[in-house]
């Protein structure tokens, strides 16, 4: 019998997560209390969020049902594993879509794992060999989870740096936020030695530490992250302007499209114009064209529209 109260409640909480129905019998059966007991803890449950719907009947069946917020999970040691590594697996490479939001789980449930669940992670991860795609280079899962905990708690981060030339350096910034580019990472920081804001691949990175030391919030100098990245690259690389229409909605080419290459603009209900500026290859970027399967015209740069042209001629002749 479960006496203490909070350990019956996430006792009741773990078993109502099965995706079942419970008697109430059978609930009473397992946490060895009575049916009147199942009732008080079920509606102290409901009082924190929980929405559990009750069934009418000779029994009467609980079972938990989506609301409309997201409560607190409660985790066996197995289910807690799977998480782990399935965040780890993607944290290494750019998952585009899902990317910050991945760490920032992957953070949080690192900051709780016991240490023996820790070790069994890292020793499957170990064992094991992911299929990445892309051309993004793999990144260590603690270096995110490093930046993601200090950018949460405001902490001044150490770490060295290699620049792009391999020049080796040591950094103390304030972390402002992850940004993914679908195939790297970059943090954006202020970087308190050079007094100014920067943005750092992160596969560059090693080493990474927060201090403790806490700082105030500052001010980017555009609105966002990622448009910060989006200049800061664009500074330092040979840009071109394109443009592209395709032959299906705005939102269907936007969900297949990065959204650092453009945002669609609808002219219709079945077609939309996409025009952005990028720094990649224009052979990169008719591949990515490509991808977001529909028809679809490229109006200019003119190396882009021979570059479409040229695939297209080299798919026919494998498809042959």
């Amino acid at each position: 019998m479960t006496t203490d109260t909070p350990a019956r409640l996430l006792q009741l909480l773990s078993l109502l997560q099965t995706p079942r129905e419970w008697p109430g019998g059978e609930l009473a059966q397992r946490l060895g209390v009575s049916r009147r007991t199942v009732r008080r803890d079920i509606d102290r449950l409901r009082e924190l969020g929980y929405p559990v719907e009750a069934s009418k009947g000779a029994d009467g069946g609980y079972r938990l049902v989506a609301g409309k917020a997201m409560p607190p999970l409660v985790l066996d040691d197995e289910e807690a594993v799977a998480i782990a590594v399935g965040l780890r697996a993607g944290a290494g490479h750019a998952v585009e879509g899902v990317e910050e939001a991945s760490v920032r789980a992957l953070a949080k449930l690192e900051q709780v794992l016991p240490s023996r669940l820790r070790h069994r992670v890292t020793t499957l991860q170990a064992a094991t060999t992911a299929l990445a795609s892309g051309d993004g280079a793999s990144i260590a899962p603690e270096t995110l989870t490093v930046m993601a905990s200090a950018i949460a708690g405001r902490e001044r981060l150490r770490f060295a740096y290699r620049s792009g030339d391999g020049t080796p350096s040591r950094r103390l910034a304030e972390p402002y936020r992850l940004v993914s580019t679908g195939r790297r990472w970059y943090l954006v920081a202020y970087d308190l030695e050079r007094e100014d804001w920067r943005t750092f691949r992160v596969d560059r990175v090693a080493e990474p530490f927060a201090t403790g030391a806490r700082f105030p919030p500052r001010e980017l100098p555009t609105g966002s992250a990622a448009e910060y990245l989006r200049q800061s690259v664009y500074r330092r690389q040979e840009t071109y302007e394109f443009e592209a229409t395709f032959a299906a909605p705005a939102d269907f080419v936007a969900a297949r499209i990065p959204r650092w290459v453009g945002t669609p603009e609808p002219l219709g209900e079945r077609s939309c114009r996409l025009r952005g500026v990028a720094s990649d290859s224009v052979e990169w970027l008719a591949v990515r064209l490509a991808l977001v399967d529909c028809e679809f015209t490229v109006h200019s740069p003119a190396d882009l529209v021979a570059s479409v042209r040229d695939l297209g001629a080299r798919m026919s002749r494998a498809a042959g």
